[in-house]
């Protein structure tokens, strides 16, 4: 080895003390390219070789590449095992949400709406011929929220498709993700044109999107062309959790369960209804700053103030 990189050495252009200060550094100077005349090396010229190299190596798409983790021991080893497959949809999303994790820089910021006066309005609704209750899932007073929210903060609504040239789509349209859990794996269909349709009409979209998808009637379009996600465990339970951005978009929000909460509201201390947020967000397009920004006006959307126009 140190024979071959001798002889190297003597076919490569380079000063006495470039060729000492790349066997320091363990350098093959022969791999190095020269910036001066002839292809002549220099100390420079080392230290951007290894630099670059290190760069590489330290690259997680190149290390994911390149390792591979061996099990030393089989699982059997230690009693006894049953092998099933992974469901055809989990295994169609997999990559997915490793593409996202891998080249999203991920943060979540977390907060509390009070939702009380719309769950009074919610739980209020009646039909105006027969007079029965209406059933108005949340989620539908959610995405208008957001639909409103997306106005305010353009840059939610958008993709990033040319990070090195500084490029990024802004969407005019407002189509959001709902994550649904089926017996198949989770599918994130899309409610198309939010801002054309009340709370009725949202409401009933959803149920149908659901079903379609937990009967694999579904068309694959309707899994593209959001504008942004909401994943709700509210169904189940658990409070704030970091929800993976649904790719290409830049930010996914996250709804915990509702539940009640002692707040100081109007001089006094009285219950009130909290719903957790957890909205994850692309760090590389949108700040901290903007993040809060737009959980505020989330939560206003969803809080007493507006819950009422969240109807129309």
């Amino acid at each position: 080895m140190a024979e071959n990189i001798e002889k190297n050495l003597n076919k490569t252009s380079a000063s006495p003390k470039a060729r000492k200060f790349a066997r320091e550094l363990g350098v093959d100077i022969s791999k190095v390219s020269g910036s001066e005349r002839i292809g002549r090396v220099i100390e420079k010229d080392i230290k951007d070789f290894v630099s670059s190299n290190i760069n590489k190596s330290e690259d997680p798409r190149n290390e994911i590449k390149n390792k591979s983790v061996k099990i030393e021991y089989e699982h059997s080893a230690f009693g006894q095992i049953e092998i099933k497959d992974i469901p055809r949809v989990k295994k169609i999303a997999a990559p997915h949400l490793s593409n996202s994790w891998k080249t999203i820089p991920h943060v979540t910021n977390h907060d509390e709406a009070d939702i009380t006066e719309l769950e009074d309005f919610r739980n209020s609704l009646t039909d105006n011929f027969t007079g029965e209750k209406k059933k108005i899932t949340p989620l539908a007073f959610i995405i208008k929220a957001i639909f409103l929210s997306l106005k305010k903060f353009p840059i939610f609504n958008s993709s990033i498709d040319d990070i090195e040239n500084g490029k990024i789509t802004l969407k005019k349209y407002f189509h959001i993700g709902i994550a649904v859990d089926t017996p198949h794996g989770l599918m994130v269909p899309k409610i198309r044109n939010v801002n054309e349709k009340d709370i009725n009409h949202l409401s009933k979209e959803l149920k149908k999107v659901s079903d379609d998808c937990k009967n694999l009637k579904i068309d694959k379009k309707e899994f593209f062309g959001g504008s942004m996600t909401i994943t709700s465990l509210g169904g189940i339970g658990g409070s704030f959790f970091t929800p993976i951005i649904n790719y290409p978009e830049v930010a996914i929000l996250g709804v915990g369960r509702s539940y009640k909460k002692q707040l100081f509201f109007n001089g006094k201390f009285i219950p009130r209804t909290i719903l957790p947020l957890s909205l994850s967000y692309d760090h590389r397009i949108i700040d901290g700053a903007e993040a809060a920004k737009f959980n505020n006006d989330l939560k206003y959307n969803l809080g007493p103030n507006f819950a009422y126009n969240l109807a129309t």
